[in-house]
């Protein structure tokens, strides 16, 4: 089975890494909106998730992608895929 096709079927996220301080770890904030279902009003809900980041090659303010896997740490439970877009 190929690398690609372990990954197929696990959950992916995409957001924005706020932080990139740590080795090997980064800090992606998920923006997710959804529609209230009494005043039928978009509403934005973030949340941060621990990525593991072999390489560091994600800065701060970079668009990224995320993939579930196995857990590293105590909080860290998702893995970088790719970078998305480089922060200016």
């Amino acid at each position: 089975m190929t690398e690609e096709n372990k990954k197929k079927f696990k959950r992916k996220l995409e957001g924005i890494v706020v932080s990139d301080k740590t080795d090997k770890t980064i800090v992606v904030k998920v923006v997710r909106k959804y529609k209230h279902p009494v005043y039928n009003k978009f509403i934005a809900k973030t949340k941060k998730y621990h990525a593991h980041d072999a390489e560091s090659s994600a800065k701060a303010g970079d668009r990224v992608s995320i993939i579930e896997s196995r857990p590293y740490s105590k909080l860290k439970r998702w893995e970088l895929v790719k970078v998305i877009q480089t922060a200016l």
